[in-house]
């Protein structure tokens, strides 16, 4: 499966940004779909999870400001990002998780004034 991430770019503190996750198969196929972020000089963490039949978990410094959701008909991921802060700051990867994890190209998240 291919996974084309999309909706990155330049936003204010307290901004906000929906980015999205188009897959070339279907996601239903999957356990579950992620949005990781990887920020410059640090490791790559969980973002947000959402499960096959819709469960959520948010990492806690995200927590009430993002959410993600799917539509599986269009085989899409979304992540909606508001009340953005600058240690939002980082690439954001999209990845669908079954017997292995498929991931996406990354897209770049900056937040600043």
């Amino acid at each position: 499966v291919q996974l084309q991430a999309s909706g990155g770019g330049l936003v204010q503190p307290g901004g906000s940004l929906r980015l999205s996750c188009v897959a070339s198969g279907s996601i239903s196929s999957f356990n579950a779909m992620a949005w990781y972020r990887q920020a410059p000089g640090k490791q790559r963490e969980l973002v947000a999870h959402i499960t096959s039949g819709g469960s959520t978990e948010y990492s806690e410094s995200v927590k009430g400001r993002f959410t993600v959701s799917r539509d599986n008909a269009k085989d899409t991921v979304y992540l909606q990002m508001d009340s953005l802060k600058p240690e939002d700051t980082a690439v954001y990867y999209c990845c669908a998780i079954a017997y292995r994890s498929f991931w996406g190209q990354g897209t770049l998240v900056t937040v600043s004034s």
